[in-house]
């Protein structure tokens, strides 16, 4: 089993391997694993720093592991209108779910409440699953990796 303890913050090369896992799971700071090459392992990093997509770790043999992000079910909610952006991204703001947010587009994790929110002021859904890589909040600081459609 990879044991991988030690992220690698400025590797440029190609990784030996990779973990997809899902937004949830990369929160976590023990992980039991199976690389998508099929190996199993276990990610033992600090706690508090979420795993970032795009990211490489390092296992205790030597071994480059990427992270990469699972496709997973969200709600994506776009407009072209600005205004009508801000005002939805202020009363989303308010009720402090996890955003992903784009230029005139934003996504959650499925709540029916978000969505009659969104709906409400016109946005187009759209429920195809993709990379959720939600803000990490005003007060967090590092750790966030931007995945753009």
């Amino acid at each position: 089993m990879l044991n991988i303890t030690q992220r690698l913050s400025h590797f440029h090369g190609i990784a030996d391997d990779s973990v997809t896992l899902d937004f949830d799971t990369r929160q976590k700071a023990r992980i039991k694993i199976t690389t998508d090459k099929g190996n199993p392992a276990g990610i033992f990093v600090e706690r508090g720093k979420p795993l970032v997509v795009g990211e490489c770790l390092q296992s205790d043999c030597g071994q480059v592991i990427e992270i990469k992000g699972a496709l997973e079910a969200v709600t994506t909610a776009s407009t072209a209108d600005w205004h009508t952006f801000a005002k939805v991204c202020y009363h989303l703001g308010n009720r402090h779910p996890r955003l992903q947010v784009g230029e005139r587009w934003l996504r959650f994790k499925p709540a029916h409440v978000l969505a009659e929110l969104v709906t409400m002021y016109q946005l187009t859904t759209d429920h195809t699953p993709a990379v959720f890589e939600p803000e990490n909040g005003a007060y967090q600081h590092g750790g966030h990796g931007h995945h753009h459609d």
